[in-house]
């Protein structure tokens, strides 16, 4: 069977009766089956999705088809999916199986997408390689010796190996778009708020988003398109109108003003070839009449402190409620209530959560709380109004997603603070809470991806995702 990069052309063809929605499940299994080395996969729902398929099939016929038949998706292992296993990459949920459905989960099933399976990520999405995993790391298909990103790594690699269309994964600090760079798709982060969080496991919940794996903007936008909006299940989503994303077209003869922070190309830490190929896309933009501007950005050096500060204390509120106690994991080397819990925690929990836990209970102490919590908070503040007040003058903020290209595995595990600068460009829009989307930009002389990220101003998703299209095919 042919491979289908994009829900239009798939949609094409069910409609012709040259593909069916069985031959195209059966082909990702296969996709799956023989690309198990990458790890991408926690859990693959084979006989669901081919049943789905054909309930999709007959739907297809009778002209009752929802918006994406004949998607195929993966979810991240962070999902709630009625009675499908659910464990954040972590031992402390062993056996755990969801109740219900997630919002966007329930949103594409009543779409007609078919789910095929659920990803593996860096344990409770806290990582930026997908080696924090219980279950071992998620590979990157250009290189196996290289790290796929993360914390969404698996949902990465799903779309980037052809194992399904689209994939789901969470981003807190750059978990979508970072591991999107890395392997030479596009990840989108939208607003914060745009997309319900009812059925995603917490971790910082004032910045989780729900973003979207694609290989093109069109079925990027579409997903969008289905599963963002109000629901009543979660009191902080927006209740902003949806726009229609899939149908928003850029006008390449409206010339827009774009800033470039200066700052991020002259990063210690950025390889020459991202550089390069940054300011070879912003010429392209300024040879087709589009205004280019570098803009100052001072604040660079408080985005990780303020995002790890931040990040870490809702974490360590939001991962008390693991204790062994009414579900998963427990520590079988118990002898009273308060061991349970210590040994329950400590054997559940991987390093890196364990330090994200104790970094975040140490800057809510009460000695500490005002030192670096609540001036954290002033500093996020600050650093989404400067970043607004460049918005206000400019459509877009274009920069490298990522200072360097895929490393390899192992290569910062030993060193938390070189695998955190892996998120330096990335943690901006999430502290801001506005949409970014990153986009394929070449890639290295070894042949790794690069990726390049834009920026938008609040919910303006429409506008963002049209002028991707445009700068991905702007020759």
């Amino acid at each position: 069977m042919k491979k289908y990069t994009s829900l239009s052309l798939i949609q094409k063809d069910l409609k012709a009766g040259s593909v069916t929605c069985a031959e195209l499940v059966d082909y990702y299994i296969g996709n799956i089956d023989s690309k198990k080395h990458l790890n991408a996969f926690l859990e693959v729902y084979d006989h669901e999705a081919r049943q789905k398929a054909v309930e999709v099939d007959q739907k297809v016929k009778n002209g009752t088809a929802g918006k994406l038949a004949g998607m195929v998706v993966a979810l991240k292992d962070v999902f709630c999916h009625t009675d499908h296993g659910l464990q954040a990459s972590s031992k402390i949920l062993n056996t755990f199986e969801s109740q219900f459905n997630g919002t966007a989960v329930q949103r594409l099933i009543d779409e007609d997408a078919i789910i095929i399976g659920r990803n593996n990520c860096d344990e409770f999405a806290m990582g930026s390689s997908n080696e924090n995993s219980a279950f071992g790391p998620v590979l990157n298909e250009a290189d196996n010796e290289r790290v796929p990103g993360g914390s969404s790594g698996g949902s990465a690699v799903a779309v980037q190996a052809d194992m399904c269309l689209v994939s789901l994964g969470s981003d807190t600090g750059g978990s979508v778009r970072q591991p999107a760079a890395f392997c030479g798709i596009l990840g989108l982060k939208p607003t914060y708020s745009r997309i319900s969080r009812h059925g995603l496991i917490a971790y910082g919940s004032s910045f989780d988003c729900i973003g979207i794996f694609s290989k093109n903007v069109e079925d990027m936008a579409i997903t969008l398109e289905v599963i963002a909006g109000k629901d009543e299940f979660d009191s902080t989503v927006s209740t902003q109108p949806v726009e229609a994303y899939s149908k928003s077209k850029f006008d390449p003869s409206k010339k827009i003003k774009v800033a470039y922070i200066k700052e991020t190309l002259e990063a210690e830490g950025i390889s020459k070839e991202i550089r390069l190929k940054t300011q070879e896309a912003l010429e392209k933009l300024k040879a087709d009449g589009h205004t280019i501007e570098a803009v100052d950005f001072p604040l660079l050096d408080y985005l990780l402190p303020t995002y790890y500060i931040l990040t870490t204390a809702e974490a360590s509120s939001n991962l008390s409620r693991f204790d062994g106690v009414k579900y998963g994991f427990r520590s079988p080397n118990t002898s009273d209530l308060e061991s349970m819990y210590k040994k329950t925690r400590t054997e559940g929990f991987g390093e890196e959560v364990k330090r994200r836990i104790m970094l975040g209970t140490f800057v809510l102490s009460a000695s500490y709380y005002d030192a670096y919590y609540t001036k954290a908070q002033k500093v996020r503040r600050i650093i989404r109004e400067h970043t607004k007040g460049i918005l206000s003058n400019y459509d877009f903020i274009i920069m490298p997603t990522t200072p360097t290209t895929a490393f390899k595995l192992g290569e910062h595990s030993e060193d938390p603070l070189e695998m955190y600068l892996a998120d330096l460009f990335t943690v901006q829009s999430s502290v801001s809470g506005l949409p970014a989307i990153s986009v394929p930009n070449g890639t290295d002389s070894g042949g790794l991806p690069i990726g390049l990220q834009i920026m938008a101003d609040d919910f303006q998703e429409d506008q963002l995702l049209a002028f991707s299209d445009y700068l991905i095919n702007l020759n």
